[in-house]
């Protein structure tokens, strides 16, 4: 090897190693910059906390009328509040994300599934939240409850979620009611105009009351089922109370809403399908003469106790708040329906359909692109097993309750007959339907029914931005 060739390589070593030590180097100055500003920032962190913690020293009332000196609101304007829903503003887009600071929500029932829901509520930015509840909480709900420790034993279940709420988003503005929901008093407990209402009560009448005055008051509830005695996460549904009779809680509340205040329907709840895995359990070894009402914290509650996996109402808790967060931002996602066409059902649609349009458009027409996947996801997704003309309506009652709805006497056409039948323009009319709209020009149906067809053409653009047509 040349005295020349040595130095070649001696000089690229020599290279190679300086630029190692450099980079190394230079890592260790960029982590060192990294931790001093994360440092900077607790600080400025502990100052912003501390500085509201002194404008929290207020009553109720005064709580009530305004909130923090800093509001969620102006969460823009505030660079520690700014970062805290960075994931959320990235998420939703700023302009959704106001809309969930600037909201009012209620949250009644503040146990396994309330807590939980409250407090991804608060993190996700909700501006309001009015809690309510009666009780206080024990050694036994720690194993379910958000937030509380073992300091929290025996205080009030609202006031224990504002304590921690405080240290986690001191901006929000949080009413505190320690009183259980009665109707008398939905005046008090459902005033100032929020914009949702989640409904976390375990008893059947107080859960009924809730549903029921908020209905009078036009205002949004999502109602949340038995989480007891439930295990698999896999099974989360939220459907339309008139189909809510897999779930004991939910069929109790529809069976007392049709009775006492003679509603059928149109409330979201969100529900396990899954049966339960437990029976009720005595909380005592009642001797003879014993009246079992001596344990009775509250009248018309029940005595004995239901079995509860810690994890279950955490996602119960979690899935509601997804659902209000999602409708508070003007994006409302849609569950899986709970009642769903059988397999051999959607082999005849896509099979009728494709004859449907040999007849129609003559041997000559393109293949319909359509497959089974995109069949199960119109039947099921886009129309939830009804007839277009009757996807508002709710189920009759003491109709089909099962987990499987029929469209026998259902078909697949296209929706403007002047365009291919993609998923974004077909639609299921009962066969009847169907060949009435065949026979009606798109514009014609435009003058004579604007509300259907705006309802339907809703419809076809969700599905168009999902399957990113």
């Amino acid at each position: 090897m040349s005295k020349g060739s040595i130095r070649t390589i001696a000089a690229t070593s020599l290279t190679s190693f300086a630029s190692s030590i450099l980079g190394a180097t230079l890592y260790h100055l960029f982590i060192r910059v990294q931790t001093l500003r994360r440092k900077k920032k607790h600080v400025a962190v502990h100052n912003h906390t501390c500085s509201l913690a002194v404008n929290d020293q207020k009553t109720d009332t005064e709580l009530s009328r305004g909130g923090t000196a800093s509001s969620v609101k102006r969460f823009r304007e505030d660079e520690i509040l700014s970062e805290q829903l960075t994931r959320n503003v990235q998420f939703f887009g700023e302009a959704p994300q106001q809309k969930i600071a600037e909201s009012f929500v209620i949250v009644v029932g503040l146990g396994g599934v309330g807590s939980h829901a409250a407090h991804l509520l608060l993190r996700s930015g909700v501006g309001k939240l009015r809690l309510i509840d009666f009780d206080q909480v024990t050694l036994s709900s720690l194993n379910r409850h958000a937030l509380a420790t073992r300091e929290d034993v025996g205080t009030s279940k609202a006031r224990c979620l504002e304590k921690h709420f405080r240290n986690i988003m001191p901006e929000a503005e949080i009413e505190c009611v320690t009183e259980m929901y009665t109707a008398d008093k939905e005046e008090q407990l459902l005033s100032g105009s929020p914009d949702f209402v989640l409904d976390a009560i375990d008893n059947i009448d107080t859960k009924a009351a809730l549903i029921a005055g908020c209905k009078r008051r036009g205002l949004r509830v999502l109602a949340v089922a038995g989480a007891g005695a439930k295990a698999d996460p896999t099974r989360l549904r939220v459907v339309d109370l008139s189909e809510a009779s897999v779930d004991p809680l939910s069929k109790a509340v529809r069976q007392k809403l049709r009775s006492d205040h003679g509603l059928w329907g149109e409330v979201p709840v969100l529900l396990s399908l899954e049966k339960p895995l437990c029976k009720l359990v005595s909380m005592v070894d009642l001797d003879g003469g014993v009246d079992p009402l001596d344990y009775q914290i509250v009248p018309n509650f029940r005595v004995r106790t239901i079995p509860v996996l810690g994890t279950t109402p955490a996602l119960f808790g979690m899935a509601a708040a997804s659902y209000v967060l999602c409708h508070l931002a003007g994006a409302p996602w849609k569950g899986e329906p709970l009642k769903q066409p059988l397999s051999k059902e959607y082999e005849r649609l896509l099979k009728d359909l494709r004859e449907r349009e040999i007849a129609r458009f003559g041997e000559a027409c393109p293949p319909c692109p359509l497959d089974m996947d995109d069949i199960i996801f119109i039947t099921r997704e886009m129309y939830r097993g009804f007839s277009a003309r009757h996807m508002k309506q709710t189920v009759a009652p003491g109709g089909d309750k099962g987990l499987t709805r029929s469209v026998a006497n259902m078909t697949l056409t296209r929706w403007d007959k002047r365009k291919s039948p993609t998923v974004d323009n077909v639609v299921l009319l009962t066969c009847e339907e169907a060949d009435k709209h065949d026979e009606t020009e798109l514009s014609t149906l435009q003058q004579q029914e604007p509300l259907f067809v705006n309802w339907v053409q809703k419809i076809l653009d969700h599905a168009r931005r999902q399957y990113f047509y």
